[in-house]
């Protein structure tokens, strides 16, 4: 039976990860674990919910010493301020066995306060890039002591476009380190950020890009128009005890707000999480529904990475996606760990084709479930679906041969410019004063 005693742990990481309920390690904690600790550098591909936090921090802790260095030693880059403190958390728990200091950085929060956190001294580092590189230019911290760099999630980070910062944060660092990186998909943008970087990688794979996590029961439903997709989301949350916590998953912060403010109005326990809301609100929200304080919880894609939430009993896409990898990852947040999970996809007779691109990505038909009878049926549009019928002009032109009196008109109703009233008035004056002259001099 594969266990962690493979892996020769210390005696304070293996009463960490018992005190922690952890007893077999996933295959990605496998395969990546003898390699991190040799020092090579590691590329693995491995879908989200697979423990890739464990699978590089393992190694990275079993492998640190004990040191009042103040500069730190470990630096970790991931996309989002959530999955920052997620991975602190998660580090934090085998870490403190070996009184390692881990601390996470992150913007939209006061700098002053987390340069304050850095000053006593830190072994591994966890941050979003654009925060490291300020307190990196502002001297707070210096990464030439660098010897190990993970770059967790990078497709989302250079999706996001944070090439430049993760370049410039590179350049920073020494050239002889580690470089561990890990990634859902293998894009060009990863595999040239790989070829400039990294040293004879050893890659790992856990599964094919697209490929559905097998413990999630996938079904979809075909779906009019929005109000009815409203009408068919309320009568599956009314079952509670089915589905007990749900993660809704939308397409933009716009339609978030919208559907919060028609579901606060339909039942209790309903939350909201996207880009527009502030840090503090994010990082709660997240604890009330991961406590089981909220029962669903709408969100973007924003969190549909990285973010580890406890014992989701359905993930439901509201909207279907335009990226298909999306598709992939928002399914990703159930299914996790041993656990099981359930995902349900929407989609309209516009969205069918995203449905079709999402089955030729996982290389998997979703199956279809039926209409049921009891869900009325809206026919009212939303201003997004209301078609616009759009006017094509007639670009003929008739040309119509000009007669003499055209002509003549026309060079009646010339224009000339008289240089305004003013010099009208002067002009009048002037003529007036010459009549007066003439008739002067007859008499």
């Amino acid at each position: 039976m594969n266990t962690f005693e493979q892996f020769n742990l210390s005696k304070q990481l293996k009463r960490a990860l018992d005190e922690l309920g952890f007893t077999t390690p996933t295959p990605v904690q496998t395969q990546a674990f003898p390699v991190i600790l040799s020092g090579k550098d590691m590329v693995g591909i491995a879908q989200t919910g697979t423990g890739k936090t464990l699978a590089y921090a393992l190694p990275i802790v079993q492998d640190l010493k004990f040191s009042e260095q103040v500069s730190p030693r470990v630096l970790v880059l991931v996309p989002t301020r959530e999955l920052v403190v997620q991975v602190v958390e998660n580090i934090r728990a085998i870490a403190g066995c070996k009184n390692l200091r881990v601390v996470g950085v992150y913007g939209g929060t006061n700098i002053n306060t987390q340069t304050k956190e850095l000053l006593p001294g830190v072994d591994i580092l966890v941050g979003t890039p654009g925060r490291l590189f300020d307190l990196a230019m502002s001297r707070t911290v210096k990464f030439k002591t660098i010897t190990k760099l993970v770059v967790d999630e990078v497709d989302v980070l250079l999706d996001a476009g944070f090439r430049v910062q993760l370049t410039n944060i590179f350049d920073l660092l020494p050239e002889r380190r580690q470089n561990i990186l890990f990634s859902a998909t293998m894009t060009d943008e990863v595999s040239k950020l790989i070829d400039s970087y990294f040293t004879s990688p050893v890659r790992i794979a856990i599964s094919a890009s697209g490929e559905p996590v097998k413990k999630i029961e996938q079904s979809c439903y075909p779906v009019k128009n929005f109000y009815t997709k409203i009408n068919l989301l309320e009568h599956l949350l009314s079952n509670r005890k089915e589905f007990s916590k749900v993660l809704v998953f939308v397409s933009s912060k716009k339609m978030a707000t919208r559907l919060f403010d028609i579901f606060t109005e339909l039942m209790p326990g309903v939350g909201v999480i996207h880009a527009n809301k502030e840090q503090a609100y994010r990082l709660e929200i997240i604890r009330k529904f991961d406590a089981g304080n909220i029962r669903i919880l709408i969100a973007t894609d924003l969190i549909a990475r990285g973010v580890d939430l406890e014992k989701l009993s359905h993930v439901v896409s509201f909207d279907t996606p335009d990226f298909p990898e999306n598709y992939i990852h928002r399914i990703g947040r159930t299914g996790r760990a041993e656990q099981s999970g359930q995902s349900i996809l929407f989609f309209t007779e516009k969205e069918n084709e995203y449905k079709v691109a999402i089955e030729a990505l996982m290389k998997y038909e979703i199956p279809q479930l039926e209409f049921p009878e009891e869900v009325e049926i809206n026919f009212k549009s939303t201003p997004e679906e209301e078609e616009k019928v759009v006017m094509k002009r007639n670009r003929k032109t008739t040309h119509v041969k000009p007669t003499e009196g055209f002509h003549e008109k026309s060079e009646k109703n010339k224009k000339v410019n008289l240089g305004g009233s003013y010099r009208r008035s002067e002009a009048f004056k002037h003529k007036v004063k010459e009549a007066n002259k003439r008739k002067a001099k007859s008499k």
